[in-house]
């Protein structure tokens, strides 16, 4: 018989806005850029964690949007075994034409090692870990839209393989046109049933 698995709490920011369990938490119309939203936002939630500030866009995205979901059950990360499955569009883009323009230039070749850091997806999933002392399994994708059904699978895979007790999967999607996240914590207790057609409604709401 197939196990069970449950969507315990879920996140998603767009649009200047934040919503917890489809309850909208924080909204700020006015504010014109990512920037600025994600100072408020920061400020909101009350993240204290000045390390903040020097990441790329899409790492303070996925952070924010964890520190919520975390939050919402004073959850302790580090004692939950907790994997990371997180997917989007464009992977490190925004990071890698900053880097570019940086060593377009042969009279001004200034690459930055600070941006050169992030020019990889999957760093805003080592940011997450240090922050919250993970230690399990993680792996980032690039499709071209939100692919519910293989994270349903992946994720189930690895809750019934015991290399992890919880699973934080999602979309976060960072250009400078466009930005928004949406993630969920995949438990084995809960009330609403972990199936991808779930997930894709939770998605669109």
């Amino acid at each position: 018989m197939k196990k069970p698995f449950f969507i315990s709490d879920y996140v998603s920011i767009r649009k200047n806005s934040l919503s917890l369990n489809g309850e909208t938490l924080f909204s700020d119309i006015q504010v014109t850029s990512f920037k600025e939203f994600s100072k408020k936002l920061y400020k909101q939630i009350d993240l204290n964690y000045p390390k903040f500030y020097k990441m790329d866009n899409l790492s303070k995205l996925a952070l924010l949007a964890t520190e919520v979901l975390f939050k919402t059950k004073n959850y302790k990360p580090e004692q939950e075994n907790i994997a990371l499955i997180l997917s989007n569009r464009s992977g490190s883009l925004n990071t890698d034409l900053k880097h570019q323009d940086s060593i377009a230039d042969e009279t001004s070749f200034f690459p930055s090692p600070a941006v050169f850091v992030y020019t990889l997806a999957n760093i805003c999933l080592g940011e997450i870990s240090i922050k919250y002392k993970l230690q399990t399994v993680n792996a980032f994708f690039v499709f071209e839209n939100f692919q519910p059904e293989f994270l349903t699978g992946y994720s189930e895979q690895i809750l019934n393989s015991g290399k992890a007790n919880k699973v934080l999967c999602g979309w976060v999607e960072y250009t400078e046109e466009n930005y928004e996240a949406f993630i969920y914590l995949v438990d084995q207790e809960g009330e609403i049933k972990h199936q991808s057609e779930t997930i894709k409604k939770l998605y669109l709401e």
